[in-house]
């Protein structure tokens, strides 16, 4: 006899799927049919294993993803928590525009951490970051200061079977803050129901730590974004406010270069848009026509 389990893929350890079910975690092995279908199943994949008398299991079936994004690559994302250092490397709006856009493109909401501000405390350069920032927020995205406030709260929005994963450079503190909101995230290895493979393997390329009702995934690997797949007359869409102010436009398909009675124009004129904000949108039409990523970006 054989029975379904239906669960979350939330570790890959050499071959081998920790699969979080509500009969516990369970390590299984695919089926070879993936690897004919030249399939292979992710971290955040909602998945179904078949489970016989003996206790031996196989994932047999990937359900249809939300979205596959990253290198290595975590499907179903819901939510990026998304860290931009103020120092150590340094603030940068240029970059995070590019990880804003990059995320819009593929339609994941996003919540801005400032990490290392301490190292700035009571400098003019941090109330400078603080000001930049405070745009983002009236634009619409949720900006957090300190790692206390964001792990209260993120226990609460993480709804049941989210998956949220953390993004930003390298040595903007992802590891550390995920150490703060999740505190046994150092853990090697979990209880795993039925062990399949009894060696010891600690390279996890990417992990899902339960966190709320859902997930928190580790390392998701976007220190690197490429913007030229995006289609040119698309990229108005990706900024937010371009795209609400975009309907009083005179013209429909308005890019918001030299059009006459454009109200991106309009409000960047009246420093209701950002300059930084704009000239970044200018800079990523250049790149996708160019089609490739600058070299000072690499």
């Amino acid at each position: 006899m054989t029975r379904l389990a239906k669960g979350t893929v939330i570790g890959l350890i050499a071959g081998y799927y920790d699969v979080e079910t509500d009969e516990g975690l369970i390590r299984t092995r695919a089926r070879g049919v993936f690897r004919q279908k030249k399939q292979k199943p992710a971290v955040g994949d909602h998945v179904e294993i078949q489970i016989d008398d003996q206790g031996t299991s196989y994932l047999v079936k990937i359900f249809p993803r939300m979205n596959r994004i990253g290198r290595p690559a975590v499907a179903n994302v819901s939510h990026v928590l998304l860290v931009i250092s103020a120092v150590q490397p340094d603030f940068s709006l240029q970059l995070l525009d590019r990880f804003l856009t990059f995320f819009a493109w593929q339609k994941v909401a996003v919540t801005i951490y400032l990490s290392k501000a301490d190292l700035l405390k009571n400098s003019a350069k941090l109330d400078q970051i603080k000001l930049d920032l405070a745009y983002y927020q009236k634009i619409g995205y949720p900006v957090y200061f300190d790692a206390e406030t964001l792990a209260k709260e993120l226990n609460q929005k993480i709804g049941k079977d989210q998956i949220w994963t953390l993004a930003g450079q390298s040595g903007a503190g992802k590891s550390t803050l995920l150490n703060k909101l999740k505190k046994d995230a150092n853990q090697e290895t979990g209880q795993i129901s039925m062990v399949l493979n009894r060696g010891k393997h600690t390279t996890r390329k990417v992990q899902l730590f339960k966190l709320g009702k859902g997930f928190l995934a580790d390392t998701p690997g976007f220190s690197s974004i490429d913007l030229t797949p995006i289609k040119l007359d698309q990229l108005k869409n990706y900024f937010l406010e371009f795209k609400k102010a975009s309907a009083h436009c005179k013209f429909r398909g308005c890019l918001h270069l030299k059009e006459p009675k454009c109200e991106v124009k309009r409000l960047l004129a009246e420093s209701e848009i950002i300059q930084s904000r704009y000239d970044d949108y200018l800079a990523m039409r250049n790149e996708i026509e160019e089609g490739r990523i600058p070299e000072y970006l690499k």
